[in-house]
């Protein structure tokens, strides 16, 4: 029977001042923002297309839906900070400065490939991103692990920031990495992105507390959020504000980001758990949309102009896929290189 979960009514968002955010940051920059939701949304909406007709195989784990979380928490604590995440790392990837064309050419399995074709979707990379991680809370650890290493070379300008999913909050890694930053006082953002759904079980059917920060963070003496997911705005105000509070208490911070996904877990998962009506209702809620309309209605930018910047990124992607159509395949003998470190 499809269900819809119920384990985040009436959460306890962060309270912000939108008004403020759009005046401080400007048209500017929050175009710019827009932009690069749209950037995600268009390649990988191309890039499922491409795994249907036999262009790409393994593993496709969509973001679609959750765009504005790591479009806002990249702006709001810029890119010289480390970062990890799931195997949902398509959009983290490009807002840390990606190609297109190299993560299409990855998907594709070729030399080109932001691992050379030999990672594929769940493993993009950048200098600033971890890697994407297949094993469920696998990130966990290491985002620790990157926090101390801030703290042990003194680094004070800098945090590292942990994207998971809710279905990660029972690993028992999850929980013995928190118990660690509490202990060692380190500079970590653990960053729950509840899309209320563990591959096809309802979160409350998996997680026995209601509100996974706000209940799971006092048991390691942690501060906690709850943000809109679904809010850019509200997002950028809360990441901002948590940005500036480890930097100056050097203490971990656990956030829930109550969002949905508009996809199944996978592109093999024809989400048959959720109703089409609550999937219809869940997308009025679109941040794309939610944006583009707060922009329009400050007189940012016309609806005109935003389709125009769709057509755009549609070409750009359709190029990134003719790009990775016509790179090479990788040598077998090169299967073996770079697995260690020099």
């Amino acid at each position: 029977m499809s269900q819809k979960s119920s384990s985040v009514d009436q959460p306890n968002f962060f309270k912000d001042d939108k008004s403020d955010i759009i005046r401080r940051l400007g048209a500017e920059n929050l175009i710019k923002c827009l932009r690069q939701m749209m950037l995600i949304r268009n390649f990988e909406v191309r890039a499922e297309a491409a795994y249907q007709h036999g262009k790409i195989g393994g593993f496709f784990h969509a973001y679609i839906g959750q765009e504005a979380i790591q479009t806002a928490a990249v702006h709001a604590i810029g890119k010289n900070n480390w970062f990890s995440t799931s195997y949902r790392c398509h959009a983290l990837a490009l807002l840390l400065d990606a190609t297109p064309n190299e993560l299409m050419a990855e998907l594709y399995g070729r030399a080109t490939g932001n691992a050379k074709g030999r990672g594929g979707s769940m493993h993009f990379f950048t200098e600033r991103l971890l890697g994407g991680f297949g094993i469920v809370g696998g990130q966990v650890p290491i985002a620790t692990g990157a926090a101390f290493t801030i703290k042990y070379l003194n680094e004070k300008d800098k945090i590292s920031i942990c994207f998971l999913g809710d279905g990660a909050v029972a690993q028992g890694a999850f929980h013995e990495a928190l118990n660690l930053a509490s202990l060692w006082n380190l500079p970590c953002v653990y960053v729950i992105e509840n899309n209320l759904w563990g591959m096809g079980t309802a979160v409350e059917r998996a997680i026995s507390v209601k509100h996974l920060a706000e209940e799971i963070a006092p048991s390691f003496r942690m501060k906690s959020y709850t943000i809109d997911g679904m809010d850019f705005f509200n997002c950028y105000g809360a990441f901002e504000h948590i940005y500036k509070e480890v930097l100056t208490t050097n203490r971990p911070v656990l956030v829930e980001a109550v969002t949905e996904r508009f996809k199944g877990h996978s592109i093999s998962d024809p989400g048959l758990y959720r109703s089409k009506d609550a999937l219809k209702e869940c997308m009025q809620r679109d941040p794309i949309i939610l944006m583009q309309n707060t922009l329009i209605e400050a007189g940012m930018i016309t609806l005109e102009e935003v389709k125009e910047m769709d057509k755009e990124f549609r070409h750009n992607i359709m190029e990134a896929m003719d790009y990775a159509e016509q790179s090479p395949w990788p040598d077998p003998n090169t299967l073996e290189e770079d697995v260690f470190a020099p």
